[in-house]
């Protein structure tokens, strides 16, 4: 394979792949469902990692209720309140998941990473304007999805 010497305009070529793995139909794990039994297994609580997220409780645990629901076994078992509060942790299944799943990661962003080099050194960085609208319509988004969860 051909190696470019340095991306034009000394800067850093980065190309990052974002993926779902589809098990069966409504039966999937991406990178957000990863990251939230990820937040899980660090905090012991979903409205801990809900918050680390940015998302909203609801939202977290309509994820987490369908990730319970596609498999034979949950990923998650779920305590109920009391004096110590009441908390969420992995099950074995859900711990497997969040390791396959980063260590699938791993290697496809590798073979990204080289295989789509010559391309990604001809990337331009977004321009400063560019760079202020995205947080904005992220924003906007954001806000969207919470008044639909407001509204159901």
């Amino acid at each position: 394979m051909h190696q470019t010497s340095s991306p034009p305009h000394g800067r850093n070529a980065m190309t990052q792949v974002r993926f779902r793995v589809d098990f069966a139909a409504g039966c999937s794990i991406g990178p957000g469902k990863v990251e939230l039994l990820e937040g899980i297994e660090r905090t012991g609580s979903l409205r801990q990692a809900a918050r680390g997220l940015k998302m909203s409780y609801r939202r977290a645990w309509l994820l987490l209720d369908q990730l319970n629901h596609s498999f034979a076994t949950p990923v998650t078992t779920a305590t109920v309140g009391g004096s110590g509060g009441g908390g969420a942790a992995l099950t074995p299944l859900g711990t497997a998941l969040i390791r396959a799943y980063r260590a699938f990661d791993r290697e496809v962003q590798a073979l990204a990473s080289q295989a789509l080099a010559p391309i990604a050194s001809c990337a331009k960085a977004p321009s400063p304007s560019q760079a202020r609208r995205r947080p904005n319509r992220q924003r906007r988004r954001l806000s969207r999805a919470r008044a639909a969860d407001r509204a159901e």
